[in-house]
């Protein structure tokens, strides 16, 4: 057991982090949606209620696509794009998807490579690109759950003002779709671009994120 935590730590850790915040959100969320409740004369919900609700749904799906989506992005650009100097870019010249024998493919993986490398064919190409296809599949999922839930609440505000419902694709296609969706991206696309930038000239020694702290500022690590 003391192994499995150890091996472990970096998900376990922030599985748990996960689950606190989560939590922590459908107390506060369940509060706010209280609050806004009694200021309008409308019915309080119980905990239950409010996490089974298309609000609760709506908040933490939008910020689970703008994740995914990040990922699902900077997996494909770090493919051809680098940046000197920063341990998240790869080395500079080795843009592409590198060799068969750079990627430990085929005829040249290692005794401990996963089946699906040395086999080649379908299976190899799927596997090759395996990260980028679930990065891609979780974020249209979320967004799609977002675009769901986000109708659902929006639609409730309407009837509670007399206004008639938008269909799906009305909603999708709507200024308060798009502003949820935008404000987070936006910030997806900020922070990565900092990490990257910021990365090339300070360190954080010992964290596999930053280089070696003595490095020059110009030095490049293989992320690959």
């Amino acid at each position: 057991m003391r192994k499995a935590l150890r091996d472990n730590g970096l998900s376990i850790g922030f599985g748990l982090l996960f689950l606190a915040a989560l939590v922590g959100q459908a107390f506060a969320g369940q509060a706010d949606f209280n609050d806004r409740q009694l200021a309008e004369a409308g019915r309080q919900v119980t905990l239950v209620e409010y996490v089974t609700s298309s609000d609760f749904a709506v908040d933490v799906a939008e910020n689970w696509q703008s994740e995914y989506l990040q990922f699902f992005l900077y997996v494909f650009a770090t493919v051809w794009l680098v940046q000197r100097g920063s341990p998240e870019s790869k080395l500079v010249g080795k843009t592409g998807t590198e060799s068969d024998e750079e990627q430990k493919l085929g005829e040249y993986a290692t005794e401990d490579s996963p089946a699906w490398a040395r086999a080649g064919g379908w299976r190899t190409a799927v596997f090759s690109r395996s990260l980028g296809a679930v990065m891609g599949a979780l974020f249209v999922l979320s967004w799609l759950a977002q675009s769901i839930a986000g109708r659902s609440a929006y639609n409730a505000e309407r009837l509670a003002q007399l206004q008639d419902p938008l269909s799906w694709l009305g909603y999708v296609g709507s200024a308060d779709f798009w502003n949820r969706t935008l404000q987070n991206w936006q910030s997806e696309f900020l922070a990565i671009g900092s990490i990257v930038v910021v990365s090339i000239y300070l360190r954080q020694r010992g964290s596999p994120e930053s280089k070696p702290v003595g490095d020059p500022h110009d030095t490049t690590q293989d992320s690959g």
